[in-house]
């Protein structure tokens, strides 16, 4: 309430709201009848002026239960006296609607039948006694409800609903529970409102039909939530459902009911009977459903015919069984051929047809029920199968239709969100396709690729990109085998190549990439039928000359090169001048030259003759070297956005050839290769590959000095051959690695990937005998021990380094332990175990979960010599109790629950391989550095007898989380 209102309602007899209030709470206090029927009398003059609207809204905010209830009534009042002037009446209404469930909702209110004392007062005018009105029972819904005005029938409708949406917020539970309990009581009432309100000649009153029917779905989708097993309060629901589904005929009351039914039947759809769904039925195949659906099909998505397309497809997710069933039937056959309709009306999905995707929707339901009843039940022999799946051809035709990109200047006036749709519907298209191949088998497959042959022939390219598009989806169902080959081999050995680069021909670049996709997708086929190879390429390299296909093109040459590898090594030479062409383009981007250089390595790498091999990769390298160059002679000019522009393309083509140059997966390998002489022979033949890739890393790196990417690229570089068993222009000499460690220190951007790749070349070398590099791993040791005392032996200084720190300690463990003993490092050992100790203990996530591998690798127990066994046995004589301390410390509540597994593994290795296990646990659970006081002695001696007598199994694991959740006080009862 207003403070104009306030004041001037306060310049009256009573003075104030706050005498107001008095005056109500009054009412109910012990007083002569004059005295109380005056209090009345003012109250009442009070609520018949024209500020009795901003009283009831004022009482309305009052603390006392009492004088709200009075302004409910007042609102009452109000609406019976004065309802025609009252201007905003219906939102005025539904406040007061509001305000009275929200009384029906206070916990202390007893209010039953809430709606039968509503409509008494409407129908009285006045406040009606609750407790006389529910004694007597003069008064029934049946009696009052046929004689209130239209205006007293909506008001009814508009509390209903708000009552039972508010209702239906609550939780069934604890005090709530008797909300929806004293619901049940007002549902007779409520049913007998519905049952007047749409028995009433809908032409005389459309409004209140349309209010009748919302309050109808009001009801269901609560009973649906709460009463769904309950067949006692949905009977009299049911029996409104025929008054409802009769206004679909009217033809300003359609929308609105179609509506109501279709959200009712899409998650509720048992609350139908039989009888119900016939007369649905009848209605979606009669000539008035058929007049409005007829004019979505020309394009206009206006909202009646919207409601009634929603409805059928709500009628057909709940109807699926029996539409797939009963093939034969009229009716059915009426409703399919709508259902399919839907998928063929004017427009594009998401720009102007609003109804196709939830059609797209009901076809994929329609076809996995197919599936499921095709592989899961008796039925699967079914006669109607034959009919269900010709109509999933049907559907899969008009989406064939629906998926086709408009033309340019149409797509270039589309809304991104338009767009985005767009693209979505193509998506769920391709969903549909992958489901129903599952259905139809190759059949599918060779009806689309009959499609994009007419297409081509016809010269229809949008066609031809919605039919290539579809193949593509199908692409990923169709296995290895040539069970499509002979009909790829129409469409590959068409002119389809040859067509999309004519000039003359005018095709949209977005049917060029969707047929470079194509190729992508079927690369298996191009392996296993080689002769198809030489248009297809002559078609990828004259894309990159096109700049909206070169992307796409290149990550298809990539693909093919990948995969025929070997079929294409008479051709490396003719590569290998197209690459140099496309280099010669304006504007390639670097990613594209990533790939394609990338692809020609993939054919360098399977040619036989290894003079061959090593002279055209040697070809490749002066590609690389170009791009070297112009980032040095960018720096020199000042460019330093394009130097690093052609430094990183640089290293990263090195990363994509060096990926390329592996040995295929599933590659013959010959295990005697490393005891020949063909061995020493090869890698001498790759060092001055080597030294060039190299002198390339180092060139980008003093030009693009502290460079993060550039260091990031470098590493890739060096690990590109750390996979590799033989000789090959990646496979470095361990020097390589350890000078490029060696030039990093705490101030090298991204150390930790420095850092990362030592480890990954150690771990390489652990696979074979034959090379040392022990002065590597030495080197390395060195370079860690300068680094955490750079970072002041502190992992929390540096958190990200001092985790790629401790994991390259770890890598020594145990391939590398007699590295410790080494003059130069022995003494600075300590150091380091330290550190990891304090990685342990570190706030920081990684450097902790980095220490606990480490310790969890050097409490194993490995087969070392005596002199390698001793100095362990020292190290964990010095610091097997501080681990134990540490490890405690975690697990006792200090560390994150997340992180308990990690941290429970070195428990685990030192319980089950160290003999002083149950002594340096025993200490530290008993320290005086314990971190709980919420478990006593008797609690940690049970954990210690748990987990020694587990012997580090993974039960240890529970223990250790039990445990934990004490420390950080939650009750927790041990068993021994």
């Amino acid at each position: 309430m207003s403070t104009n209102h306030s004041s001037s309602l306060a310049s009256g007899d009573p003075s104030s709201i706050e005498d107001v209030e008095k005056l109500v709470q009054q009412l109910y206090l012990p007083g002569s009848p004059q005295r109380i029927s005056d209090i009345q009398n003012s109250l009442q003059q009070l609520q018949r002026t024209d500020k009795g609207w901003y009283l009831a809204d004022a009482l309305l905010q009052s603390r006392d239960e009492k004088v709200r209830f009075f302004g409910a009534l007042t609102f009452t009042v109000k609406i019976n006296s004065d309802w025609v002037n009252a201007g905003e009446g219906p939102l005025v209404i539904k406040k007061i609607c509001t305000s009275l469930v929200a009384y029906f909702l206070h916990p202390t209110v007893m209010w039953n039948r809430c709606l039968l004392h509503l409509v008494c007062c409407l129908h009285q005018g006045d406040a009606v006694d609750y407790e006389q009105l529910m004694s007597s029972h003069d008064q029934e819904s049946t009696q009052v409800i046929p004689n209130l005005s239209k205006g007293q029938l909506l008001t009814a409708l508009w509390f209903a609903v708000t009552l039972v949406e508010e209702v239906g917020k609550t939780s069934y539970a604890s005090i709530q529970t008797s909300y929806h309990d004293r619901l049940g009581s007002t549902l007779d009432d409520v049913v007998y409102l519905l049952r007047t309100s749409l028995q009433l000649e809908p032409s005389l009153d459309i409004r209140l039909a349309e209010e009748a029917v919302k309050c109808f779905q009001a009801w269901v989708t609560y009973a649906h939530g709460v009463w769904l097993d309950k067949a006692v309060q949905l009977a009299p629901l049911r029996t409104m459902t025929p008054y409802t589904i009769r206004l679909l005929w009217h033809e300003d009351l359609s929308e609105v009911t179609a509506d109501c039914l279709g959200d009712i039947l899409n998650p509720f759809s048992k609350f139908f009977t039989a009888k119900d769904l016939e007369i649905l039925v009848g209605f979606l195949i009669s000539e008035q459903a058929q007049r409005q659906l007829s004019t979505l099909l020309g394009g206009e998505f206006e909202s009646e015919p919207m409601a009634v397309a929603r409805l059928l497809l709500a009628y057909g997710d709940a109807m699926i069984q029996d539409l797939v069933k009963s093939p034969d039937s009229s009716t059915v056959q009426l409703v399919m051929q709508e259902l399919l309709q839907l998928l063929a009306c004017e427009g594009s999905a998401g720009a102007d047809d609003d109804i196709c995707t939830p059609a797209l929707e009901f076809w994929q339901s329609y076809t996995e029920f197919l599936i499921d009843s095709l592989y899961g039940t008796e039925d699967q022999e079914g006669p109607w199968m034959d009919t269900a799946k010709s109509y999933v051809v049907q559907a899969i035709e008009f989406c064939w239709v629906k998926v086709r990109m408009p033309a340019e200047s149409v797509w270039n006036r589309w809304t991104s969100d338009a767009k985005g749709e767009f693209k979505a519907f193509r998506a769920d298209v391709e969903d549909l396709l992958q489901s129903s191949y599952t259905l139809l088998g190759t059949s599918i497959f060779d009806r689309l690729a009959n499609l994009a042959n007419e297409a081509l022939k016809n010269h229809a390219w949008l066609h031809l990109e919605a039919t290539l598009f579809c193949l593509n989806a199908l692409s990923e169902c169709i296995s290895d085998e040539n069970v499509v080959d002979v009909t790829l081999s129409g469409l590959f050995g068409s002119e389809l190549f040859a067509n999309m680069m004519d000039p003359t021909l005018a095709i949209p670049s977005k049917t060029q990439q969707t047929a470079v996709t194509t190729i992508v997708s079927f690369t298996a086929f191009f392996e296993r039928n080689t002769q198809f190879l030489p248009p297809m390429l002559t078609f990828l390299f004259e894309s990159l000359q096109v700049h909206a296909l070169a992307a796409v093109a290149a990550k298809a040459i990539y693909s093919t090169c990948d995969s025929c590898r070997s079929s294409l090594v008479t051709e490396v030479g003719v590569f290998l001048h197209q690459y140099e062409v496309m280099l010669g383009l304006q504007g390639v981007e670097p990613a594209t030259k990533e790939r394609v250089i990338g692809a020609i390595a993939a054919i360098v790498q399977a040619i036989p003759s290894h003079e061959d091999k090593v002279g055209s990769f040697a070809k490749l390298i002066d590609f690389v070297d170009r791009d070297v160059k112009a980032c040095q002679e960018s720096v020199r000019a000042g460019s330093f956005e394009q130097a690093q522009e052609k430094g990183l393309c640089a290293l990263r083509c090195l990363v994509s050839m060096g990926k390329s140059m592996q040995e295929p997966d599933g590659a013959a390998i010959d295990l005697e290769r490393e005891t020949s002489s063909h061995e020493a022979y090869d890698s001498q033949s790759w060092a001055s590959a080597q030294e060039r890739i190299v002198r390339c890393l180092y060139a980008v790196g003093q030009s693009l000095d502290r460079d993060g990417e550039v260091i990031e690229a470098s590493c890739q570089v060096l690990r590109t051959g750390y996979k590799e068993t033989s000789p090959g222009p990646f496979v470095f000499p361990p020097k390589t690695t350890e000078d490029f460690v060696r030039n990093s220190d705490l101030q090298t951007p991204r150390l930790e990937l420095v850092l990362d790749a030592a480890g990954a070349m150690l771990t390489r070398y652990t696979r074979t005998t034959a090379t040392i590099v022990d002065s590597t791993a030495i080197a390395f040791l060195l370079r860690l021990l300068q680094l955490t005392a750079a970072m002041g032996n502190n992992p929390a200084n540096e958190p990200e380094v001092s985790a790629s720190c401790i994991d390259l300690t770890a890598k020594y463990i145990p391939h590398y332990l007699h590295i410790f003993l080494h003059s130069q490092c022995r003494e600075h050992i300590p150091n380091l175990i330290m550190f990891s100790l304090q990685g342990m203990i570190s706030q920081e996530i990684m450097p902790r979960r980095s220490a606990a591998f480490f310790w969890a690798s050097l409490l194993q127990r490995y087969e070392l010599s005596a002199d390698l066994q001793a100095m362990v046995d020292s190290i964990l004589e010095r610091y097997g109790p501080q681990a134990a301390l540490v490890i405690i410390h975690n697990i006792s509540g200090e560390a994150a629950r997340s992180e308990l597994e990690t941290l429970a593994d070195p428990l685990k290795k030192m319980v089950f391989a160290q003999p002083r296990a149950r002594q340096w646990l025993s200490d530290a659970l008993y320290s005086s550095t314990f971190p709980s006081s919420k478990v006593g002695d008797a609690e940690k001696r049970t954990f210690l007898q748990q987990i020694m007598g587990l012997r580090g199994s993974k039960k240890t694991n529970q223990v250790v989380k039990e445990f934990w959740v004490a420390c950080r006080g939650t009750s927790f009862a041990y068993t021994s």
